[in-house]
């Protein structure tokens, strides 16, 4: 198999603008590292029309496998790839306006109502790493490249609503199964690394995901135009060499 670099473009730019030829690049490493990762989600879906909505938290957890094939300068590079269980969805808001001593309208969260939809996925990105910092100590890492999904399992929450009596919107949501099942977008974010040597590695991550994919059909003859994901993900991994 042939070796990833993926960041042979960022070399080339390098190697034409530098002073001097001296300099030793693409110093080789061939670490290869496995392990587990477990998260929360914040998760808010992209809908148009619109859907107010609080963010709604799932959890997240996986398997990690990360190849390091080479250091150009001060950065590490190399490539990532996951396989995790991934709670999505979105939290209705709800809102009441009343008038308050003073004669002002008031907007507020309405208790009584509520409307979540959990939606289970298995999740697989593949990311380039970049890192930089001590190789073995603490370093500042980048992530970045596509990832794909598919639906397992979905759920609703609805309670204080009258079903008799739902907007479009509600009738375009409520009790309607995603149409798609398979979604894709593509994900980045950066965190720390510390390698505690034969120990392992710790990471701490935070990582948002865009869905350029829509879970319901949003052809013209359909509600919504738009209706994808969209989650911030703070997690920590846990990795150990099998190759050096």
């Amino acid at each position: 198999m042939a070796k990833v670099r993926p960041c042979i473009l960022l070399i080339l730019i390098a190697l034409l603008s530098a002073s001097t030829g001296k300099a030793q690049v693409g110093d080789a490493r061939h670490i290869l590292s496995v392990g587990a990762s477990g998260g929360v989600n914040l998760n808010s879906a992209s809908f148009s029309p619109s859907v107010k909505q609080q963010s709604m938290m799932g959890i997240t957890a996986g398997l990690t496998g990360r190849y390091i094939s080479e250091k150009y300068f001060a950065m590490i590079c190399g490539a990532q790839v996951e396989l995790n269980i991934s709670q999505r969805g979105w939290n209705q808001l709800f809102e009441i306006t009343s008038t308050n001593d003073e004669g002002i309208s008031v907007t507020q969260k309405d208790p009584s109502k509520k409307y979540l939809r959990k939606m289970t996925y298995v999740d697989i990105p593949f990311l380039a790493h970049l890192a930089f910092g001590n190789e073995r100590g603490l370093q500042f890492f980048i992530h970045a490249g596509p990832q794909i999904g598919f639906l397992l399992s979905e759920t609703e929450t609805i309670s204080g609503i009258d079903m008799n009596k739902l907007n479009d919107t509600q009738k375009a949501l409520y009790t309607t199964k995603a149409d798609n099942k398979f979604d894709y977008g593509i994900a980045g974010g950066g965190g720390l690394e510390f390698n505690a040597r034969k120990v392992g590695r710790f990471l701490l991550e935070g990582r948002y995901y865009f869905a350029l994919s829509d879970f319901y059909s949003t052809t013209k003859k359909d509600y919504f135009s738009r209706a994808a994901h969209g989650t911030i993900t703070v997690k920590l991994t846990y990795l150990f060499d099998l190759k050096r």
